[in-house]
């Protein structure tokens, strides 16, 4: 069967080209850039393809203890604050699934009144201040813990699980939490995996909190470290000076766009494994039949 592409679809795949391109382009400057020599970068001698190659801006960066342990801090909040998130969304979003749960009614609203209104930076500043958690990680993880699109949309997946499953399960004498743990996560991968993934992207990409709540240079995770790097202008980063200023300042494009590449690694080597649920776990949480 021969195939007819009208005008209408060529117009539409070349704007999709158009567009692909204008998208991958600067992805592939920055990694030229990335393995350019200072010069190089510096003069712009080149558009897409670096006439030297050099790992100078990476061997710096992996030697420099501050970026090192940025990246350890970003791991550590990522990984935190995804397992936080999801405990408390599943939890909360499981129980409000339970017609039978009292006040589940005057939850629902309270917890879409917020999508409707929030507090502001300051009052939220205050409260975490009051509480005690500047300068520590918590501020970037319990604030945000859960929020009303998440447990709206895990509460439909729930209400969407056959009650047999779970009626049976309370016949052999299973408790809420281990039909919870033993039935109902099994059964909810996909939309697990959606949200582990939006949560996991937020945390590593989590920037304003981190400036406002942590003041501590040594606690900055690698997107604050990012900013003081390429908006402030330090490319000697390293309190050690295993390069000398010179040196740093000559390849500073070069170190500049290798944080950004070695930033965006673990996203990109963890998004391939997830995204086979992503659209799945998405649209069967939001429409219920």
């Amino acid at each position: 069967m021969r195939m007819r592409f009208s005008m209408f679809d060529v117009m539409i795949g070349f704007l999709m080209l158009v567009f692909s391109l204008l998208i991958i382009i600067p992805f592939i400057y920055i990694l030229a850039v990335s393995f350019s020599g200072g010069g190089e970068s510096i003069g712009g001698d080149f558009f897409l393809i670096p006439k030297e190659f050099s790992l100078e801006g990476y061997k710096y960066l992996m030697s420099t203890s501050r970026f090192v342990n940025a990246i350890g801090n970003s791991v550590y909040v990522t990984v935190l604050g995804t397992f936080v998130n999801l405990l408390f969304s599943v939890t909360l979003a499981y129980a409000l699934s339970k017609k039978f749960l009292p006040g589940r009614r005057v939850m629902m609203l309270l917890i879409f009144f917020t999508m409707l209104f929030s507090a502001g930076i300051i009052p939220n500043y205050l409260l975490v201040k009051s509480l005690g958690m500047l300068n520590s990680y918590w501020a970037l993880i319990l604030p945000g813990a859960t929020n009303a699109f998440t447990i709206m949309v895990m509460k439909t997946f729930f209400q969407g699980l056959p009650e047999s499953l779970e009626e049976a399960a309370r016949m052999d004498g299973a408790g809420e939490i281990r039909i919870l743990w033993s039935l109902v996560l099994p059964l909810s991968m996909p939309i697990m995996a959606t949200f582990g993934l939006m949560f996991m992207v937020g945390h590593w990409n989590e920037f304003f909190s981190a400036v406002i709540y942590l003041s501590k240079s040594s606690m900055w995770t690698v997107q604050v470290l990012l900013r003081q790097m390429i908006v402030v202008g330090t490319s000697n980063i390293n309190n050690e000076f295993s390069m000398n200023e010179k040196s740093a300042a000559q390849l500073g494009d070069t170190i500049k766009m290798a944080a950004i590449i070695i930033s965006m690694i673990p996203i990109v080597v963890v998004y391939p494994f997830l995204q086979k649920h992503f659209a799945q776990g998405a649209m069967i949480g939001s429409i219920k039949e």
